[in-house]
């Protein structure tokens, strides 16, 4: 009798639990990732963030499923990223600003739908006037904010800029969902 390998996911979600709007607790979405046959299931902080173990190994599948259960359930529809643990690793070693590791409110990565193209990159980089600086790397983007996420201009400008979709977590965030990630693939 062999068992099927499964693989441990992060899902990250856009637009929840932002402002008082689109309220949805983690112990509910906790309960939800279970109801739809997920394993090892974590959440971290409110803004939707969750660590799961899966056996069907398609992120892309994962997302589709994830969102249409999750608008049934909910009422609204959250974009949301399923990526897997390796994805998540390669983000943390890929990063091209070592220095500022450890600052945490100070970088923040990005998880895009896709890589943007070189057209799409440039027309980012001619609006980066400020003291931040970016780096994409395939479907990360690395954001320095010297003055954080809440002082930058740039970083409002980011999403109608780049017009791929994504959402941002800071780099305390990356480490512990990395972390999470590590402890459910144990």
């Amino acid at each position: 009798m062999s068992a099927k390998k499964s693989t441990v996911f992060v899902a990250l979600f856009s637009g929840i639990n932002v402002g008082g709007n689109r309220i949805v607790k983690m112990a509910e979405l906790k309960a939800f990732f279970e109801s739809l046959g997920f394993a090892d299931v974590a959440t971290y902080v409110q803004s939707g963030n969750v660590v799961f173990r899966a056996n069907n190994g398609d992120a892309a599948a994962l997302s589709k499923e994830i969102e249409a259960a999750f608008e049934k359930k909910w009422g609204f529809n959250s974009r949301m990223m399923v990526r897997d643990a390796g994805w998540l690793e390669r983000l943390v070693k890929n990063n091209p600003y070592p220095e500022i590791a450890g600052d945490p409110t100070k970088l923040h990565a990005y998880a895009l739908d896709r890589e943007p193209t070189q057209e799409e990159a440039q027309r980012l980089a001619d609006k980066c006037t400020g003291p931040e600086r970016f780096d994409i790397k395939d479907d990360v983007l690395y954001l320095h904010a010297p003055d954080g996420l809440g002082k930058s201009v740039f970083a409002n400008l980011i999403p109608r800029t780049l017009k791929v979709p994504g959402t941002a977590r800071n780099w305390r965030s990356v480490l512990a969902l990395l972390e999470m990630a590590g402890k459910a693939g144990a």
